[in-house]
């Protein structure tokens, strides 16, 4: 198949899968640095993978969004609350249209490489907390991409009705590593093992039976 796509790949493990499961159709990769706390130690394993693998990658600054944005993503780890993704305060981790941003970013790279889908890791796990996750925007978005490109260009979400359990079935049989990812929120060297991400994170790779070698500072 043909490289006709663009990634959005953060370093973490949803990205990371979709980078090796779809690498033979994508021609180039994008992380978005956005002034949160793990952006930096998220973008380390994105720029390793795609090194990897020969895979185009490109970093895209938003630091607009760490200057007018509302969220504690943004503010530092202090700020991150601890829990899981379905409880009330895992909303402070939103940071508003986040996917839409990146998504029309990427479209406008993608027109201009001669590019004709744009790829992103959102899973239904992420349906609870994140508006821009859902199958609803993934869905508007994609038309509104088409109707706004003279190559109509579409939004690829493979993973959107899929869990993060799922995800890490498909990491493990394509031979991933995911200590060679990065998901805690606080953005610290190691995983605070507390955060909904990290709870998250934990949770899939036992329930899919994958041995878990994230050091945690909290088991």
């Amino acid at each position: 198949m043909a490289r006709d796509a663009v990634l959005i790949t953060s370093g973490g493990m949803d990205s990371t899968t979709m980078l090796y499961e779809f690498k033979d159709e994508i021609a180039l990769a994008i992380t978005f640095d956005y002034g949160s706390t793990q952006n930096g130690r998220e973008r380390q394993w994105a720029i390793t993978h795609c090194q990897r693998l020969g895979i185009k990658h490109i970093i895209v600054g938003l630091d607009f969004m760490h200057r007018y944005f509302k969220s504690a993503l943004l503010e530092g780890p202090d700020a991150i609350p601890d829990g899981n993704y379905d409880d009330e305060n895992m909303k402070a981790t939103v940071v508003p249209f986040r996917n839409g941003i990146m998504l029309a970013i990427a479209c406008g790279i993608a027109e201009s490489h001669g590019l004709r889908r744009v790829m992103i890791a959102n899973h239904a796990g992420d349906h609870s907390i994140y508006p821009d996750c859902r199958p609803g925007f993934i869905s508007a978005m994609s038309a509104a991409m088409q109707a706004g490109t003279y190559e109509h260009i579409e939004v690829f979400a493979p993973y959107t009705d899929i869990s993060k359990t799922d995800i890490a079935r498909r990491g493990a049989a394509l031979g991933i590593d995911y200590s060679e990812t990065y998901s805690c929120y606080k953005g610290g060297e190691h995983h605070c093992g507390r955060c909904g991400t990290c709870t998250e994170r934990r949770q899939a790779l036992r329930d899919a039976g994958i041995p878990d070698t994230t050091i945690y500072l909290q088991e």
